[in-house]
């Protein structure tokens, strides 16, 4: 009867969802601005939840199944991809990562998309961001929900998930049960803030691309409005959010027709993230992805905590023997290994490994 919490750490909030014997105990959301400038404050919001027998904590791009506390400083460094001092974007989660492993709470690292056996290397090729841990996390709710109300195992659950998030949007490709290929959010589709996978020319133009980069040139970029929420967005209302709008969409339904060459027939596409929420946005990717697949959005047992806050809630329980514990042996959770380096040949790793301060 396992106690377990899982964590979202989001661009907008990290929340917290809990199961004690798979059932709810904790369901929160807290502004991610505070608690990255209040670890302690953080860390006691989980000792207060104890006793915990897991948590599956903030893992960035992700690590293959690692206590918290084992974790080497270079690991946390790789998994944020973050050099020392830069507390931008993610690289402020690392801070919190490390906090958490220094404490006694039983803390887990868990792998991002490029971390699993089940996908080929032939797809990691020059690729780090396949789908942060997050997105693995939500990828197993997701699996969840349609091995239950299909009244199947999860091997033999088909889908793609489609995020789109406050911030990013990335697309995941599950066919058996399994995660087989991913577009993540810095590699991908436009976001709401991220302008996705760069032209490798407006790289060069841009004379050196630093983290801060990594979260601009997205839609609300593109509709002139930094700030604008994705509801005023959907409502079109001026040229520029014109624009945004649709290439927001179309970058998105992009995403999956091309994971669609990864799962030829997924049985449904699944929609979580911030976005997911917006009736327009579900309106037209539902038009515009009907060929492939219906949509759903997904079906989670919290009210508060994101999509990827109740699967990491649901490996938690799993690595615990828990309810879930079939779903976790299917994913591959716990064979997951290498590093977001290891199939990088347009750079050499090692290159890599000094932008971080790794020697």
């Amino acid at each position: 009867m396992p106690r377990v919490i899982g964590i979202d750490p989001g661009t907008v909030s990290i929340d917290l969802c809990g199961l004690d014997d798979g059932a709810l105990f904790l369901d929160c959301s807290l502004p991610t601005a505070a608690a990255l400038a209040d670890p302690a404050r953080f860390v006691a919001t989980l000792e207060r939840a104890g006793p915990l027998d897991l948590i599956v904590g903030p893992s960035g791009y992700g690590l293959p199944m690692r206590r918290a506390r084992e974790a080497t400083d270079d690991e946390i460094r790789i998994a944020f991809l973050a050099a020392e001092g830069d507390r931008g974007g993610i690289g402020g989660l690392r801070a919190l990562a490390r906090a958490l492993a220094h404490t006694s709470l039983p803390v887990v690292f868990t792998p991002g998309v490029i971390h699993l056996d089940s996908v080929p290397p032939s797809r990691k090729v020059n690729r780090v961001d396949m789908g942060t841990a997050d997105k693995v996390c939500a990828a197993a709710l997701a699996i969840a929900d349609q091995s239950l109300r299909r009244r199947c195992a999860p091997s033999a659950v088909s889908l793609v998930l489609l995020e789109l998030g406050g911030a990013f949007t990335a697309a995941l490709a599950v066919e058996g049960g399994r995660i087989v290929d991913g577009i993540g959010g810095t590699g991908g589709p436009l976001g709401m803030r991220s302008a996705g996978a760069l032209d490798a020319e407006v790289a060069f133009l841009a004379g050196q691309v630093d983290k801060s980069m990594v979260f601009r040139g997205g839609a609300a970029s593109v509709s002139g409005s930094a700030d604008i929420t994705p509801e005023r967005l959907a409502e079109r209302a001026s040229p520029g959010s014109r624009v945004a709008w649709d290439a927001y969409m179309e970058s998105a339904v992009k995403a999956v027709a091309a994971l669609t060459v990864s799962v030829r027939h997924p049985r449904e596409i699944v929609l979580s993230g911030r976005v997911a929420r917006v009736a327009a946005a579900r309106a037209q990717l539902a038009e515009r992805l009907s060929a492939i697949a219906p949509i759903r959005v997904a079906d989670g047992f919290a009210k508060v905590a994101k999509e990827g806050a109740q699967g990491a809630a649901i490996l938690a329980d799993g690595l615990s023997d828990g309810r879930w514990s079939s779903l976790v042996d299917t994913m591959g959770i716990r064979e997951a290994r290498g590093t977001v380096l290891d199939h990088l040949y347009v750079i050499d790793p090692a290159i890599a490994r000094r932008t971080l301060g790794i020697s």
